[in-house]
């Protein structure tokens, strides 16, 4: 293993050289006794060696940025807080790329989606409003103030002369039975 001359000199002396000279060496000399380890944080985070790599560059120059403005205690702490920090920030930049991506695709499929649900539901539409048409005469005012027109239950009460209970049961047995026509001329429609 190769020996370096300031090995003996703990991370606070190298600091404090720095902070005495501001040669950039001496902080250098610290960030190479801790790449090792700060490649094996970023490679935790970013799963991929060539990202881990770049983010270990990435991170020195943030740090060679604050210990020019900052005086740091404890640089190892300090660099693995960088570098975590550096590392989530990545991460979360990738996941709103995958999120933007996945969100355009989807937009797309859902304009597709649309489009046919638009046709399929303008033939149900043109059934439904046959079926309704076919809904006994009580029913059909109820079922075509209640759905169509968004009147409460008063309203209708109100306009038809119906007591409540009435309006309810025609609402009620109106869309039971439109169900149940709309299914008959759906089905009639798939078999032609």
């Amino acid at each position: 293993m190769k020996t370096n001359r300031y090995d003996s000199l703990s991370d606070n002396e190298l600091l404090e050289n720095y902070y005495q000279s501001k040669h950039p060496q001496w902080i250098g000399i610290l960030l190479e006794r801790y790449t090792l380890l700060l490649l094996g944080v970023c490679m935790k985070y970013l799963k991929n060696e060539d990202e881990a790599k770049d983010a270990v560059q990435q991170v020195f120059l943030k740090v060679l940025i604050e210990v020019a403005k900052y005086k740091i205690d404890f640089f190892k702490s300090c660099l693995y807080r960088v570098a975590n920090n550096h590392c989530l920030m990545k991460l979360r930049s990738q996941q709103g790329k995958y999120t933007q991506e996945l969100k355009e695709e989807t937009a797309i499929e859902q304009h597709e989606t649309d489009r046919n649900d638009l046709l399929t539901n303008e033939k149900t539409y043109s059934l439904l409003e046959e079926s309704v048409d076919e809904l006994n005469l009580e029913q059909k005012q109820c079922v075509t103030l209640f759905y169509l027109e968004k009147k409460s239950y008063q309203q209708i009460t109100e306009a038809t002369g119906f007591n409540l209970m009435q309006v309810k049961s025609h609402i009620q047995n109106g869309k039971r039975n439109l169900r149940v026509l709309l299914g008959k001329k759906l089905k009639q429609r798939q078999q032609n």
